[in-house]
């Protein structure tokens, strides 16, 4: 397989390869290093934090006023925690393809909870199902507390339907806009009803708040429970085909290549089962055109991880990993609403591409970041200490270069350009590292990773 197509398969399905893996790689058929990947990715390593504070807490805990906020502020503080967990996770992947389809889903599945065991536990239901069936995916993702708090379907009853959940699920989970009518939304909506958990998440169905009369839903007619709604949708081709787009967009090229979706759609309309899925995107030859190289826009995750897969690092203060993540405009466990983060150009203005363009130093350097970056200083999260924040000015991380020295000693200054940028540089910019072709090896690096070009994979 050539180095040029595995740098950017590892791109899409993970954060970028060390010279030494490229090289192992190269020697393989594509259809032999895709296997890999995927067996790589079978075993599943779910993602906790120490919420050992839960273990004697009950129901009557959640009663007492006082006690409830005590929890709440220490649940918020171990959502922060499993957000610079779930950093580091990305940072050290064993389960590389499953970690970035977890990425990918949750920012499909969209949701946001305060509540650590709720949270949790949603994360790892997206780890566990994010290369298994989409009908079984969408059913529990349906049930977890998580979500039932998030859309307001701890709140939908027969005699009063929310229908909040119901829309999204065919807006922004399944359909696509404008693919169903507000009867659909309403019918959807009565069908979802009853569904409730307790305080540990459990969730039930309760019977009594459950409308058991018939629904009539994209044209169907029945009792219909909320799996039955979900497997009504799946009968549509639509639904394998949005996607179809979101996997395109998000793998291949935020530009739609219609007929690549149409054969992706024919393959997931099947069975939906989202590894086969997988499996054709990375063995099509489409993947691996020139149309589709260093054309997608990383987002802040993957920029961060990124930089760490070139030069390990990590932070000495983890709050830090949020400032940062803040400063780039995407908190792991914080989407800005349901629709969730939009990605392409949009991650980029003029805020952050400043940051962005100074981060490698400030991360490899220990150098100086301040809110003035950002320039909204009031958009900053509730929850961290600004003035502590300002206080710290430095971003302090310990820095392995040796790790990079090891890892690109054979390498010249032409290589570690090509290992480094996938992207066409422009004249210009090739001159001016032709130029510095003398730089030591570290700051050379640096100066790649502080390039524009460098913003695309």
């Amino acid at each position: 397989m050539k180095s040029i197509h595995i740098q950017h398969l590892y791109n899409r399905i993970g954060f970028g390869i060390t010279p030494k893996e490229l090289k192992r790689l190269a020697k393989k058929s594509k259809k032999n290093v895709i296997n890999e990947l995927f067996n790589s990715s079978k075993k599943i390593t779910p993602l906790t934090i120490d919420i050992s504070f839960l273990k004697d807490i009950t129901a009557q805990d959640y009663k007492d006023k006082q006690k409830q906020r005590e929890l709440q502020k220490i649940s918020r503080q171990k959502v922060h925690e499993f957000s610079v967990a779930w950093v580091y996770r990305l940072m050290n992947p064993s389960e590389i393809l499953r970690e970035k389809m977890t990425l990918f889903w949750t920012n499909h599945f969209v949701c946001e909870n305060k509540n650590i065991l709720f949270i949790q536990e949603y994360n790892n239901v997206l780890r566990t199902n994010a290369l298994g069936n989409f009908s079984d995916f969408t059913k529990i993702v349906s049930k977890q507390a998580a979500m039932l708090n998030y859309l307001n379907n701890k709140q939908n009853k027969k005699k009063s339907p929310n229908e909040n959940f119901a829309r999204e699920l065919m807006e922004l989970f399944t359909l696509g806009q404008d693919k169903y009518t507000q009867t659909d939304i309403k019918e959807s909506a009565i069908a979802f009803t009853g569904y409730v958990h307790n305080f540990k998440g459990e969730v039930i169905l309760r019977k009594k708040d459950h409308d058991e009369n018939e629904k009539t839903f994209l044209g169907k007619t029945g009792n219909f429970n909320g799996d039955a709604i979900i497997d009504i949708i799946l009968e549509k081709e639509q639904c394998a085909k949005f996607i179809s787009e979101k996997i395109y967009s998000y793998f291949v090229n935020e530009k739609i290549n219609k007929s690549h979706v149409e054969e992706m759609t024919a393959v997931f309309y099947k069975e939906y089962n989202i590894e086969k899925l997988m499996r054709f995107v990375l063995l099509s030859e489409w993947f691996y055109a020139d149309e589709n190289i260093g054309v997608k826009i990383k987002s802040p995750i993957e920029f961060i991880v990124g930089i760490n897969t070139i030069v390990p690092f990590t932070f000495e203060k983890e709050q830090q990993i949020l400032l940062v993540q803040k400063l780039l405009g995407q908190v792991l466990m914080s989407p800005p609403n349901v629709a969730g983060w939009k990605t392409g150009r949009n991650w980029i203005d003029s805020n952050t591409i400043v940051t962005r363009l100074r981060l490698p130093s400030v991360l490899l350097n220990n150098a100086e970041i301040t809110y003035s970056d950002k320039g909204d200083e009031e958009s900053t999260d509730a929850n961290f200490d600004e003035k502590k924040l300002r206080r710290k000015a430095f971003i302090k991380t310990k820095t392995a270069w040796k790790t990079f020295d090891e890892n690109y000693k054979n390498s010249s200054h032409q290589e570690l350009m090509q290992q480094v940028i996938t992207t066409k540089l422009n004249a210009g910019t090739a001159q001016m590292l032709l130029n510095n072709m003398q730089m030591p090896k570290q700051d050379f690096c640096v100066q790649l990773m502080s390039l524009p070009e460098y913003q695309l994979c």
